[in-house]
């Protein structure tokens, strides 16, 4: 799996079958994935690291995971999270992202 370069602090690996994509997540320190929303249903399970979830539109919901936890997060709900360590993550989709796939995930390479 080659390793793409999104942001100085945002690594990845994607694979993808017809219907689910897995992406391994390499986020430095103090990396801030910001809000955003998609179609796709999304598991997040931490390898290494931690990070910090902020959860629906008005962002209310915090919670931190670390290695060894798990997050779903539903088809649309609205999520942030920042890096409080160096993170590995594996993400699961389904369906692919596309937005991914196609190098538009501009929310991504700011």
């Amino acid at each position: 799996m080659p390793k793409e370069r999104v942001t100085d602090l945002l690594d990845r690996r994607l694979i993808t079958g017809d219907r689910m994509m897995l992406a391994h997540v390499y986020l430095k320190k103090g990396m801030v994935v910001p809000r955003h929303q998609h179609e796709n249903e999304q598991l997040t399970y931490i390898l290494e690291g931690a990070l910090k979830f902020w959860i629906g539109e008005d962002e209310k919901q915090e919670l931190v995971l670390r290695a060894g936890e798990v997050l779903h997060i539903p088809s649309m709900v609205w999520h942030k999270a920042e890096a409080l360590e160096d993170t590995l993550d594996v993400d699961i989709f389904d369906p692919p992202r596309q937005d991914w796939l196609a190098k538009t995930d501009d929310y991504l390479r700011k």
